[in-house]
């Protein structure tokens, strides 16, 4: 199967053998490599080639897409998600409204351990149904690749019953789904006073059972004052390195928490969130392979002060972006809204933007060389915009959907 695409205004992202990069850090995230009045050939759901219109050679095609006036961009890579829930804490929601802290909320039984009780009540078959309603949602606003996370389960079964809803996600699902293994999430009810045996529980029953049944790719920790400390996090991953999964962390949303450090030092893929990020934290990560993921969504609807991009970038970090699409923090996948958030209150330039979340998603997924960017050999999962007069108009326009097409 052979799909043309021609008169495309704008095809972003381009990028050539002698261009090619696994990330884009620092300056370099300014730079958008974009070809005006552009064509792209799609062979057997790989990108084929690209060109000029003006430089267009004679070619078959089953399917020709005239793209004039509509911008080509790699699809959206989000990299952190919690898309699989069991019901939306809207409740939750007006009591921040009349002044009650997410850590209040948390402490009376509300927040992550509300989402665990709903779920572990659920049909397995049921929250299958309503978290692929979720990614076929996401995906109509040009989410192509996309990671999802357990962590309301806080038990074995219900933890098992998430990643088994994940891999049917997967196995049904046209983008590439990854799977994170995250029962360290909060501490459940019960072990409210025993940390160290819900720890245990986690590395000798359930690491052993994800691992044995093929249910994750990677291992991610929330690293907070209250939930696991430093030491803690060292040992889940390293329980977890013997079995093969990689970290991805939660890290400093709240507070220094030293998630940042423990990450690097671990080689996570990963640490996300970041509100609190200083010398310390920038210097760590300069270097290492880890790549600094802000969740802004996260940060607007809590209410929270913004992550220090501009610094981050501005000292040379591969930054990228994702949505934490949650049912408490943030209930939205809608990455051009994230955009928005992203350009106006983070200070980021729509290039910028548009880089953490295309090639630099992709890194913090491991899939760099299958997404990402418009290149000769990789996946052809590209979003087709609506006829909009530029790159920034996509973050301008915010609320509004502005993908015409996800193809995948």
């Amino acid at each position: 199967m052979r799909t043309l695409i021609l008169n495309i205004s704008k095809l972003c992202n381009t990028e050539t053998p002698s261009e090619s990069a696994a990330r884009r850090s620092g300056i370099a995230m300014t730079h958008l490599p974009c070809l005006d009045n552009a064509w792209l050939l799609i062979e057997n759901r790989i990108i084929h080639s690209f060109g000029l219109m003006s430089d267009l050679p004679e070619m078959h095609a089953d399917e020709t897409i005239d793209a004039t006036g509509r911008l080509v961009l790699p699809a959206w890579v989000d990299s952190h998600t919690h898309l699989v829930f069991a019901a939306p804490r809207d409740g939750e929601f007006v009591d921040r409204i009349k002044g009650v802290s997410y850590e209040e909320i948390a402490r009376k039984g509300g927040g992550i351990l509300n989402s665990a009780k709903r779920l572990n009540d659920m049909d397995e078959s049921e929250l299958y149904d309503q978290s692929l309603a979720r990614l076929n949602a996401v995906m109509a606003t040009g989410t192509g690749a996309i990671e999802i996370k357990s962590g309301y389960g806080l038990c074995l079964e219900g933890e098992l019953k998430m990643l088994r809803v994940i891999r049917k996600l997967r196995e049904n699902a046209p983008i590439p789904i990854k799977a994170t293994f995250l029962a360290a999430h909060a501490y459940p009810v019960e072990y409210k006073q025993d940390k160290e045996g819900y720890i245990n529980l986690i590395i000798d029953e359930m690491l052993p059972r994800v691992a044995s049944e093929g249910l994750a790719d990677y291992m991610d920790v929330f690293c907070e004052e209250g939930f696991f400390d430093v030491p803690d996090t060292e040992r889940l991953l390293d329980a977890a390195a013997k079995f093969g999964l990689r970290p991805k962390i939660h890290a400093n949303q709240l507070q220094y928490s030293g998630g940042v450090q423990v990450g690097v030092l671990h080689r996570a893929l990963s640490v996300d969130h970041l509100e609190c990020v200083g010398y310390a934290e920038i210097l760590a990560l300069l270097g290492s392979t880890t790549i600094p993921t802000l969740l802004p969504g996260a940060a607007f609807f809590l209410g929270m002060h913004y992550q220090p991009a501009r610094k981050m970038i501005d000292a040379g970090l591969p930054v990228c972006l994702a949505s934490d699409y949650n049912p408490g923090s943030c209930p939205s996948g809608n990455i051009s809204l994230l955009l928005t958030i992203a350009c106006t209150q983070l200070r980021m330039t729509p290039e910028e933007a548009v880089n953490a979340v295309t090639i630099n998603g992709a890194a913090a997924l491991g899939l760099h060389n299958e997404l990402g960017t418009i290149k000769a050999g990789k996946k052809a999962n590209l979003i087709l915009t609506r006829k909009i007069p530029s790159l920034a108009y996509i973050p301008y326009d915010y609320g509004n959907n502005n993908i015409e097409r996800l193809i995948v």
